[in-house]
């Protein structure tokens, strides 16, 4: 510990950096401080242990901040053995000794902090008093949640400005502006979608962990080459169905903004009620799929077997009717109860055979994908929530434009390996010419009916996936077609470059927002935290394991009249003697 020794003469810049350093001593080298005198000119302690001789005095030097040592008496006979918690290991102090490490880490958990200072300091603090030091300390870094929910309608305005085009709106309730929703589509995003993006729209939401929680619904969509694209996302107070119906609402008018007729969309999402009804009334033409990865973690939660799993998803991408029919037998066979179980699920809303929309292959939404972005950032004020998301979308987009200037193929690269694949395996087919359209390609094991003037193959590959199958490129090749004017628009390069176009520009520091009630901006109103708070304490788990339903019940056993059904405490035995001898 030899920096936290002291000598007679040595000098600090000021009295808080004395106190600051004569803190971190105590603690440090497990003793207890008594405090005689402390004010802004001098300061007298000593140790707090009975019989102990060690006292310090430090003053002020005149005309100068500087604080000094005048006298430093005796040595600890103490014994130093405060180790077991520490009055100067004050909430303040634990800040000072976690705001760094919580700047590179926003998950630094309660525990940790708890561990680095015993392994640092050697002495125990109690968890509660950790977990307050974070919470003092993100809001030192970052503004308190009061502040996030006050700033909101200058950081909407502030979007508004900086990204033409872009909306951003907060929604208040009741007549104190408590928050009840927030709205944001960048400009940028919302035109990349309609001009780039494949017609697929993901739907989910995550739960905020801010001292007033809430929730952050989202709508992303898949780029050219299957990447992640979010188009616009919001936060509620609540989620249930209103509040998607809501949601759903402002994504509807943002895309009628943007474009002169609504495009022919597939929505996925987990299947909630709220969801599916607020899709089918806010888009009556589009089409509803189930995410496979959310129906095959279900059905792996519900019977503990990765063999059904498998099977589902095979059941899933089968392309013709019979396939579908196979694995589903299949599926049945390792499990009738399963297959019981998958039947509450229309196949129509999650197998590609039967879905009655287009999914080009994307049958798992990448929703979980986009709640990664703020996975770290879900502890902090609304505002960092939304920060993190435009500084991610900013990142991306310009990575995004930096590939593909490297790429000089027709198509994304994900789709050009598929087209590639297809025109390996077109090489040994035969095609028989039935008219202009129409095509017979026979391989070694089958025979394939191909019409280039619908864009239909017989394998149904072509239609499924929206890029020529085998069958189909030996059709083209045999007629001297291009094969790539017989893809899908939004899979080539073109297209990808397109969705990313369009900048999202940089939204200035809080420093230059107008804040409500400044003398320029009377009219901004006062957005106030809603009233629901996150309760105390480690938030309850429920969980329904199927073993534990199965599982026997324990048998209680009372000792003094050798019944089942309760305890010795709670015995009516005796009373019910007495009643009778009565």
């Amino acid at each position: 510990m030899e920096e936290h020794t002291f000598v007679v003469g040595q000098e600090f810049p000021d009295v808080k950096a004395f106190r600051n350093a004569i803190k971190e001593a105590a603690i440090a080298q497990h003793f207890e401080l008594r405090i005689i005198k402390s004010d802004l000119i001098r300061y007298f302690a000593k140790c707090a242990t009975e019989g102990c001789p060690w006292r310090i005095r430090a003053v002020k030097l005149p005309n100068a901040p500087t604080f000094t040592i005048r006298s430093l008496e005796g040595t600890h006979t103490c014994g130093k053995n405060a180790q077991n918690g520490h009055h100067q290991a004050s909430v303040d102090w634990i800040v000072s000794f976690i705001e760094e490490r919580l700047r590179d880490n926003i998950n630094y958990k309660p525990k940790d902090i708890l561990h680095d200072i015993q392994k640092q300091y050697g002495i125990t603090i109690p968890y509660k008093q950790a977990w307050r030091a974070k919470e003092r300390g993100l809001a030192a870094i970052y503004g308190s949640s009061e502040e996030g929910y006050c700033l909101l309608p200058s950081f909407c305005d502030q979007i508004r400005r900086t990204n033409p085009g872009s909306i951003a709106e907060v929604f208040t309730t009741g007549a104190d502006n408590r928050f009840q929703r927030l709205f944001v589509s960048f400009y940028a995003s919302t035109y990349g979608f309609l001009n780039g993006c494949i017609p697929i729209v993901s739907l989910g939401g995550i739960q905020l962990k801010s001292k007033y929680l809430g929730t952050l619904l989202s709508a992303t969509s898949f780029d050219a080459d299957g990447g992640l694209f979010p188009v616009a996302f919001g936060v509620v107070d609540v989620e249930n169905d209103e509040s998607w119906m809501w949601f759903l609402s402002e994504f509807h008018k943002a895309l009628e903004m943007n474009a002169e007729s609504m495009p022919q969309l597939t929505f996925l999402s987990d299947g909630q009620k709220g969801i599916v009804d607020a899709v089918r009334r806010k888009f009556p033409n589009s089409s509803q799929a189930f995410c496979m990865r959310h129906l095959s973690e279900s059905i792996g939660k519900e019977f503990k077997n990765s063999r059904l799993i498998h099977l589902l998803w095979k059941a899933a991408y089968a392309t013709t009717t019979i396939a579908f029919k196979e694995r589903m037998a299949e599926l049945e066979d390792v499990s009738s109860e399963a297959a019981k179980w998958i039947q509450q699920f229309p196949p129509s809303h999650w197998a590609l055979v039967h879905f009655e929309g287009t999914q080009y292959g994307h049958l798992a939404s990448n929703i979980e994908e986009f709640n990664r972005w703020i996975l770290e950032a879900r502890e902090l004020p609304i505002i960092q929530v939304i920060e993190r998301i435009h500084s991610k979308l900013i990142a991306e987009f310009e990575a995004r434009r930096v590939k593909s200037n490297s790429w000089f193929t027709v198509l994304a690269p994900s789709a050009e390996k598929r087209m590639i694949e297809a025109i390996n395996h077109a090489s040994v087919y035969q095609v028989l010419r039935s008219d202009e359209v129409e095509f017979e390609v026979l391989s070694a094991e089958r025979s394939d009916i191909v019409n280039i003037g619908t864009h239909c193959c017989s394998c149904r590959d072509w239609q499924l996936y929206g890029i020529p199958c085998s069958h189909a490129v030996a059709a083209l090749i045999s007629c001297r077609k291009d094969v790539y004017a017989f893809t899908e628009k939004c899979f080539t390069v073109a297209s990808y470059r397109e969705t990313y176009a369009a900048e999202i520009h940089p939204i200035p520091g809080k420093i230059e927002w107008r804040k409500p009630g400044d003398s320029a901006d009377n009219d901004t109103q006062v957005v106030r935290p809603p009233k629901f708070r996150r309760p105390p304490g480690r938030p309850e788990k429920k969980r329904i394991c199927v073993e534990d339903l199965n599982r026997e019940k324990h048998t209680v056993h009372c000792s003094r009249c050798n019944q089942t059904g309760h305890y010795k405490t709670t015995c009516k035995a005796e009373i019910m003697k007495s009643i009778e001898q009565f």
